[in-house]
């Protein structure tokens, strides 16, 4: 089991492990809405994997550094290994060796499922009541992911309920309802930031009344620890853990709601995690009422930091992008702004000087761009859109579909991407421009890949958020093999 394996520590603190080691049987059991369809490929030899503890993975980043995966994709797409129904929300799965927890909403309850990754079987679940709907129309469900971590799974639902279990059995071990008490509103889309654990604390963006604008609680008893009085509230983006001139902080980037009097609020704010002190805050957040923060910052080399964002108001100073350097008092000095980068809720990927990312508020004028990270210029931007044939039962009518607000994940020497409609791809993204090596239609689905995949031991976990439009396939987790030879 996770807890009994001392090796187990290692790769969740360095974020990588050795093929070498031992895959265990399959265990669990099957469920209702299961389906395993293939073994996958065994690991290749000298294969460096990784476990995905938490949303972006081991490095706080969407950057792997898992190897010897599969670069070519049959006519019918990456062997799929089994997959699941899944309620609504869009968290993406936790992985930590041989277990996989998923967070969903089944009916009105918030779930937590346990899985084994290879083979999806169940090894256990739990379930509370929520009370939750979208005032937008969008999903009713969590969109924070859990994290595993220590030998317990943290969540933190849509209504703010933030629980722990153990991993393990299932247990609660503890759980606090942060908006009765502490007075957490429901802002537009519930709360949806992933919490941050590390050195025995468990970090939210919490964003509650009365100044409780982040807030650290003890991760074995659940007990409040420190609240941050940051004054802008909670985000859709997720905490990151820095070091910056050589002192640890964590990140975040608030802003979920401004006020019917239109007065935005939101920015990066830098808190050190022992006590909860605000060290710097920068302000960027659209002037928009109905604006939100969603991307993670993300760290572009020693003390210098990104925050994004996709909503553009004419004459604003805060559209799109600004690259800010940390101060050693803790302020941030503004290196560029560029209001041509600006995502909705995917984090750039930073590489070797360069940012690659999907830019654009809306579906159709969403585009894959590349920036230079030192000085903010955009070098390029372009759609990669293809076509697809729809069944002569439905018109047998050609279909143009793109990446739109897609995804990207850095890992063995190229980018996977993950359009909003299913469209799964290699890229090779360089400053000189970007092009397809490899293209899968993994499912049809308006607004149904808005999550960020799952990379863990040459799998690829995938959430189908919505109904798929030509086959009608429901919400589901997709398991595929990217193992290579």
């Amino acid at each position: 089991m996770v807890r009994l394996i001392p090796l187990f520590l290692l790769p969740l603190w360095l974020g990588l492990s050795s093929a070498g080691l031992a895959e265990t049987a399959a265990d669990g059991a099957a469920w209702p809405g299961h389906v395993f369809h293939a073994e996958p490929r065994p690991l290749p030899e000298g294969a460096v994997t990784t476990d995905w503890p938490r949303f972006l993975g081991a490095q706080e980043a969407p950057v792997s550094a898992e190897t010897r995966l599969r670069h070519d994709f049959p006519a019918a797409g990456p062997p799929l290994v089994w997959e699941v129904e899944k309620g609504s929300g869009y968290a993406g799965p936790a992985i930590v060796g041989d277990r996989l927890v998923l967070f969903h909403r089944v009916g009105d309850r918030e779930t937590i499922d346990c899985l084994h990754p290879r083979t999806g079987r169940r090894f256990w679940s739990h379930a509370y009541e929520v009370n939750y709907r979208d005032r937008f129309g969008y999903s009713d469900g969590p969109r924070a992911s859990p994290v595993i971590d220590g030998g317990r799974v943290f969540t933190f639902g849509v209504t703010s309920v933030l629980s722990c279990l153990d991993l393990a059995t299932g247990r609660v071990l503890w759980q606090r309802d942060c908006a009765k008490e502490y007075g957490v509103p429901p802002y537009f889309f519930g709360s949806g930031a992933t919490p941050l654990v590390r050195d025995g604390l468990v970090l939210c963006d919490l964003g509650g009344t009365d100044g409780r604008d982040a807030a650290a609680f003890d991760a074995a008893t659940g007990a409040v620890k420190w609240f941050a009085r940051t004054g802008w509230g909670q985000s859709y983006s997720s905490p990151i853990p820095v070091v910056l001139h050589g002192r640890p902080r964590v990140l975040i980037f608030q802003g979920g709601e401004g006020t019917e009097s239109m007065d935005s609020q939101g920015g990066l704010v830098s808190i050190d995690p022992a006590d909860g002190t605000v060290s710097g805050k920068f302000f960027w957040r659209a002037r928009r009422y109905t604006s939100v923060n969603a991307s993670a910052p993300v760290l572009c080399g020693p003390n210098r930091v990104l925050v994004t964002q996709a909503y553009i108001d004419t004459g604003s100073e805060t559209n799109g992008s600004a690259l800010v350097e940390a101060q050693p008092d803790g302020s941030f000095n503004t290196i560029w702004k560029n209001e041509d980068l600006a995502c909705h809720w995917m984090t750039p990927v930073f590489h070797d000087g360069h940012l690659y990312a999907f830019s654009g508020e809306k579906e159709r004028s969403a585009e894959l761009v590349c920036h230079h990270a030192a000085t903010g210029t955009r070098l390029w931007h372009t759609r990669l859109d293809h076509d697809i044939t729809l069944p002569a039962d439905q018109g047998g009518r050609s279909l143009s579909v793109g990446f739109m607000r897609g995804s990207l994940l850095r890992v063995d020497g190229g980018f996977l991407a993950l359009g909003e409609w299913g469209t799964l791809a290699w890229l090779d993204l360089t400053p000189a421009g970007a092009e397809k090596r490899a293209t899968a239609q993994l499912f049809t689905a308006p607004a149904g890949a808005w999550t960020l995949p799952a990379l863990s031991r040459g799998l690829l976990y995938v959430c189908q958020n919505e109904e798929d439009r030509i086959t009608g396939a429901g919400r589901r987790l997709l398991c595929y093999d990217l193992r290579g030879e």
